[in-house]
């Protein structure tokens, strides 16, 4: 990994605040790997929102030399707002994870370039022309290194993550750094395991034409059965992370 490409973390330098594209500005023109790698003056950077997920900022500086992605986590669900809130530390969590899978998985994973625990903002490579995948499989494009890649991605991760491949004490250490990621995956264990089949407040269809098949999946017995049996492999599986 090169010099520009070195992790750097400032992890109590600032105080929470959502940034807006003054106070993005101004904070990246102070970091000197990030505005040199975006090149010319700061004023002349274009600054983007893009973010079209659930939870997060996200956005896209370009400059003469370049450009950078930035993600902020919000301290709520973006998609719900303050009505749902969220810790910020997904934010440490996902840089953990990506730091992690780079040293495993190198070149499969965008590359880290700052990380700011205080702010929950995590600063990387841009993956210019790519879009999101999903998007380009409704179009129809075909992605003919996808198989090769995700299978390397998932054996280096999986493998050498595993007990087969790290002594015991730092496998659970490795856990340890992740335990506390339990808001994220509570709402898998919510909205996938147990909420779509009981009544439930974040529940949504189609009434009442669709309510005969939503009764059909509160009733199914078998169903809950098997449901519940994922459910618990969910809940058992130590080191599992949703870093989102």
């Amino acid at each position: 990994m090169t010099s520009q490409h070195r992790l750097t973390a400032d992890i109590g330098s600032d105080q929470y605040r959502i940034l807006k594209e003054t106070d993005l500005r101004n904070y990246l023109s102070g970091l000197a790997g990030i505005a040199g790698r975006l090149g010319g003056s700061p004023a002349n950077w274009t600054i983007s929102e893009v973010g079209d997920g659930n939870l997060n900022l996200v956005f896209i500086i370009k400059g003469a030399n370049g450009g950078i992605a930035v993600k902020q986590a919000l301290p709520y669900v973006r998609l719900v707002g303050e009505s749902w809130p969220l810790p910020l530390s997904r934010s440490h969590y996902e840089y953990l994870a990506l730091t992690h899978q780079a040293r495993l998985a190198p070149g499969l994973v965008p590359v880290v370039l700052h990380h700011n625990e205080a702010l929950a903002l995590v600063v990387m490579e841009l993956l210019e022309p790519h879009i999101i995948m999903r998007k380009g499989l409704v179009a129809g494009t075909i992605y003919p290194r996808f198989v090769e890649d995700i299978t390397t991605f998932l054996a280096r991760t999986l493998f050498f993550s595993s007990d087969l491949a790290v002594p015991a004490a730092e496998k659970k250490e490795g856990i340890a750094a992740f335990a506390g990621n339990h808001a994220l995956c509570k709402i898998t264990e919510d909205l996938i395991f147990t909420d779509p089949y009981r009544v439930a407040e974040q529940n949504r269809w189609t009434s009442p034409w669709l309510d005969a098949t939503a009764a059909a999946f509160r009733e199914d017995l078998e169903a809950h059965v098997a449901i519940s049996r994922l459910k618990l492999k969910f809940l058992g599986r130590a080191g599992r992370t949703d870093p989102r």
